[in-house]
């Protein structure tokens, strides 16, 4: 039986969230689907290993994030972002990439690997190489199901 192409992947890892007195260790997932090719998932306390990946949902009801796939590999090199996602390389460390997010309830700054991301953003490209995002989008599609009625209208009654 043939093998139906990978439509995403998963990268199990560890962030370390920096505190005033201590860093916290939280474990992570960096999650990528074809479907939506400019975003990358980080799913917060994500530690279990499943089967096949999931991309609906977090399993445990953790905290996620979607960021820009484009603005996490910028921040590989410089410091990207405003607003409620920085991230920046550490000047000194050579593996270690900075995280910054921010909420109406409050901020949070973890370190995490470089490498790590690095890798990750290569099996993200291997998926759907960079240039060729849009390609992977059904634009056309969702629209024409919204203009032969297909889809609903909630600001009608």
């Amino acid at each position: 039986m043939a093998r139906s192409p990978r439509s995403g992947c998963t990268t199990r890892t560890t962030l370390h969230l920096v505190g005033p007195q201590s860093w916290t260790s939280v474990s992570a997932a960096l999650v990528y689907e074809a479907a939506d090719p400019y975003a990358v998932q980080v799913r917060f306390g994500d530690g279990g290993e499943p089967e096949e990946p999931e991309f609906d949902e977090p399993d445990d009801g953790g905290v996620e994030w979607l960021l820009s796939r484009e603005l996490l590999r910028a921040g590989l090199s410089a410091p990207v972002g405003d607003g409620d996602v920085r991230i920046w390389p550490a000047r000194a460390a050579l593996d270690v990439l900075f995280l910054q997010l921010r909420a109406p309830s409050g901020e949070a700054l973890f370190e995490l690997s470089a490498a790590v991301v690095g890798e990750f953003l290569r099996e993200t490209e291997r998926l759907v190489p960079v240039g060729e995002e849009s390609g992977r989008l059904q634009v056309d599609d969702e629209l024409i199901a919204l203009l032969q009625g297909g889809g609903t209208d909630p600001t009608l009654p």
